[in-house]
């Protein structure tokens, strides 16, 4: 770090200057961590942006002098609560309900809610400690929180995901509003699920407060392109970064992970754009079709059966196939699309890709990538788009459809994905100017961390101690 500053700031600036705003930010951290001991996401989520500080507080101390990376990392409020439920057997269940209400310096809270065994308080945490940075590269005026449980939709009823949602709402509904936090959808939470939540929401409190949520069905206040947003606009980030090396997508072989929401539509925005996917996943394996994947075909079996990308296999015939085992990493691309979880993609799988040749990755969904991936994709020149830049659409549209329940207003599908276009061509130009700025040309993750913290940190500089 300290050639780079030194080339871009000139030669006064001494070695120990840097080394010591990179013990601060240290220092920084090492309270993060004995703070919330244990949330090892969290701790991931604010070491990667905070490897990106020492650049700015550099050329800025006043962040470090002022307190702002220290409430930046305080959670404005974290509310748990237990969410009782009948299932069809008449047996009671109970989970536990999770909202993190993370900063509101930019608008009211905004991030989406998880139904996943897999969520504890760390794992709400670091989705909304990424989605303050996230929601702030969209320059909409939206602030960051995620919620969400440990519930498992899996193998549920319609009526067993009901009953829980009511449930969960009956607690959430006090403490979210269309000026105050507004959630989404996430994993394990989509259309039927927010239909659910708004349902009681609207019953219990006699309001029909359209932006209270967002991801809703078009007949009742959604919006156009929302469906397909996040996985639009991964795409519309990966023809940036295309274009801005004279390049298109038009060829280009591409593998995307996952089979959910996200994943579908990215390999329909690839395919839009010319590209080919050629391998998609779920939790049981991934498939390989190197016809490109049929999306028809994959929605029917994700979206309307309930099925297993095994299934897409066994239904489309050769050339396609399963494998159940190794990593769909081990499969050949140019680009890279993680659309799946946290973590799926490690410093193995990193290397498989680039031995292969793959040139750029762009992360679908929230921190897929560990740190050491990043790291080998930083130091062998593939181009790499972290989460909070690459897959910013999703809560862009969102933000969108809050304008629209604002204004009692509809847009065109073709208005709105225009619309979520222009943002993502907007958070690219940003992450590289950002980038130049701070002596690391190219640099996407140093150029998102940057320009969304000082987007966050001068607002609430702005606010006072609050």
């Amino acid at each position: 770090m300290s050639g780079g500053l030194t080339g871009r700031f000139g030669e006064r600036m001494e070695v120990c200057e840097v080394s010591f705003f990179d013990e601060k930010v240290q220092d920084l951290y090492d309270e993060v961590v004995a703070r919330n001991p244990g949330e090892v996401e969290f701790h991931q989520a604010v070491r990667e942006v905070f490897d990106s500080l020492g650049a700015v507080l550099v050329k800025h101390p006043h962040y470090a002098d002022s307190g702002i990376i220290e409430r930046l990392c305080e959670p404005e409020r974290q509310i748990i609560f237990r969410v009782p439920w009948v299932d069809d057997a008449g047996a009671v269940r109970i989970n536990r309900g999770f909202r993190v209400e993370f900063n509101s310096a930019l608008g009211p809270y905004k991030g989406g809610l998880r139904f996943h065994p897999s969520v504890y308080l760390g794992v709400i945490k670091f989705l909304g400690f990424e989605q303050i940075f996230k929601n702030a590269l969209t320059g909409l005026p939206i602030g960051g929180g995620k919620g969400g449980s440990d519930f498992d939709p899996k193998g549920r009823s319609d009526g067993e995901i009901m009953r829980f949602c009511q449930s969960f709402m009956t607690e959430l509904y006090r403490h979210i509003g269309e000026h105050t936090d507004v959630p989404a959808g996430d994993i394990g939470v989509g259309g039927r699920e927010i239909g659910y939540l708004f349902g009681q929401y609207k019953r219990i409190t006699n309001r029909y407060e359209s932006g209270v949520l967002t991801g809703k069905g078009l007949s009742w206040g959604g919006s156009q392109v929302r469906t397909e947003a996040t996985g639009y606009g991964v795409v519309f980030f990966v023809r940036e970064m295309l274009n801005a090396r004279g390049q298109d997508l038009d060829g280009k072989r591409v593998v995307v992970s996952g089979s959910g929401n996200v994943a579908l539509y990215a390999i329909d925005k690839v395919h839009q754009l010319g590209g080919r996917v050629v391998a998609c996943s779920d939790s049981g394996g991934y498939v390989v079709d190197e016809d490109g994947i049929d999306l028809e075909l994959l929605k029917q079996i994700k979206g309307v059966q309930r099925g297993r990308v095994s299934d897409y296999a066994e239904k489309r015939g050769a050339p396609a196939y399963f494998v159940s085992s190794g990593s769909i990493w081990d499969v050949p691309t140019d680009i890279a699309i993680p659309c799946a979880t946290q973590n799926e993609l490690n410093a193995d799988d990193a290397a498989n890709l680039i031995a292969h040749g793959c040139t750029i990755v762009a992360e679908g969904a929230n921190m897929p990538s560990t740190p050491e991936a990043i790291k080998a994709f930083s130091s062998s020149g593939v181009l790499f788009a972290p989460g909070k830049a690459a897959n910013a659409g999703g809560v862009a549209t969102s933000a969108l459809e809050m304008q629209q329940n604002a204004s009692r207003d509809s847009w065109s599908f073709e208005h709105t994905e225009l619309r979520l276009a222009q943002i993502m061509r907007g958070i690219h130009e940003n992450c590289l100017r950002t980038a130049d700025e701070y002596g690391a040309p190219g640099d996407y993750v140093l150029g998102a961390n940057i320009a969304g913290f000082t987007h966050v940190a001068d607002a609430m500089l702005a606010l006072g101690v609050i």
